[in-house]
């Protein structure tokens, strides 16, 4: 597109296509941004200045749909005199990652007046492990915690100051936190560095935490495990981190949960796996046969004929969900015990019963009777 009062194609600008999509004219303004401002160029602020301004005015432009329609049809004529009246602050609400705390709408261009950002600081988070046996973080569990943490002093309140007295206002912001440049075009703002950004100075420190609002101390919680959890689950507890700086807000407690194995059952999420060893007798006959849970002992049933490995499910009789979401299942698998020492009269049997068999199901003859019936119920 041809230049119109001198001005440049705002696609040419920007350095993309026409039919470029919204992200990609937003990682564009992006890269130009960064090299074009004039904090970035101390030696050529003039030419800087100029080239921020105009990739800021393409983007204003291109962001906006109507604005973008019309230009695409009618160039910089079409625009008439919305073209650029001003810098929309919206269009640079995705960019807290390019110009993060250091600067701001206001400290680009100089329009934030006598407005200061608050510079309370949050606490720290903080992390407890917590050691759990099995059975607890199945039926869940209330336990008391020691939390070693830095708490807001109570001599001052937080405040830092002297009992009486309190925090001044600092002289090199006069109280805004913040000190503004004036470059050419732009009025940068950055943190005040006597004050640190708060706006205010302490000349009669609190003598119990020596200024800094905050002393160690312990603190005794008592927290609810609940139901199902399992090594890894962090319980948030909102405001019981660190104390914030100078009546900044609390950070917040994770407890790191770590369950202990079992004896007896297996557990793959909320389900549980178990096995259970079954006489020779039990499998060909069938029976029933005590199976322990979570709940207590249970009977299951036993066909006649079960082969050694068959696994068995028992619904409900699982790990519970977290969060009451029921429970899962509890799967039995069967071995079925080769006895190792046998009297005359059970070998005898067991010979018998070897004889009766059919044919088909009988090994090699030159296997030993003994070893014939291990075989075949083995």
């Amino acid at each position: 597109m041809p230049r119109a009062n001198g001005q440049r194609d705002y696609y040419e600008v920007l350095g993309v296509a026409r039919g470029a999509a919204d992200e990609e004219i937003k990682k564009a303004y992006r890269r130009a941004a960064l090299q074009w401002h004039p904090d970035r160029n101390p030696h050529n602020q003039q030419e800087a200045e100029e080239r921020f301004k105009e990739v800021t005015e393409a983007y204003s432009v291109l962001i906006d749909r109507e604005k973008r329609a019309a230009y695409d049809r009618y160039g910089h004529a079409g625009l008439g005199s919305r073209a650029f009246t001003g810098f929309d602050e919206s269009i640079f609400a995705d960019f807290s990652d390019i110009f993060g705390d250091f600067f701001s709408f206001e400290d680009l261009f100089g329009l934030g007046g006598e407005r200061r950002r608050s510079r309370l600081r949050r606490g720290r988070d903080l992390r407890y492990d917590l050691d759990l046996s099995f059975e607890e973080a199945a039926r869940g569990v209330s336990t008391k915690i020691k939390i070693p943490r830095s708490e807001t002093c109570p001599a001052c309140g937080g405040s830092g100051a002297r009992k009486g007295t309190g925090p001044s206002t600092c002289t090199a912001c006069q109280g805004r936190g913040q000190i503004r440049y004036q470059q050419g075009f732009f009025a940068i703002s950055r943190t005040c560095p006597q004050c640190q950004g708060t706006g205010r100075i302490l000349r009669n420190p609190c003598p119990n935490c020596h200024g800094q609002g905050q002393v160690p101390g312990e603190r005794t919680l008592e927290i609810k495990i609940p139901p199902g959890v399992d090594t890894g689950t962090r319980l948030r507890i909102a405001g019981e981190g660190e104390a914030g700086e100078r009546g900044g807000p609390p950070g917040d407690l994770y407890v790191v949960l770590k369950v202990g194995e079992h004896d007896f059952f297996e557990r793959r999420e909320s389900n549980l796996y178990c096995s259970i060893p079954i006489s020779f007798p039990q499998a060909a006959l069938g029976g029933e046969i005590r199976v322990p849970t979570l709940d207590g002992e249970r009977s299951l049933k036993i066909p006649a004929g079960t082969e050694s490995g068959t696994i068995f499910r028992l619904h409900g009789k699982g790990f519970p969900t977290l969060n009451g979401g029921g429970r899962g299942d509890l799967f039995v698998e069967v071995r079925v015990e080769t006895p190792k020492k046998l009297s005359r009269e059970q070998r005898r049997l067991i010979e018998q019963l070897a004889e009766s068999l059919p044919a088909e199901n009988r090994p090699a003859e030159k296997a030993s009777l003994f070893e014939r019936v291990k075989d075949i119920f083995g």
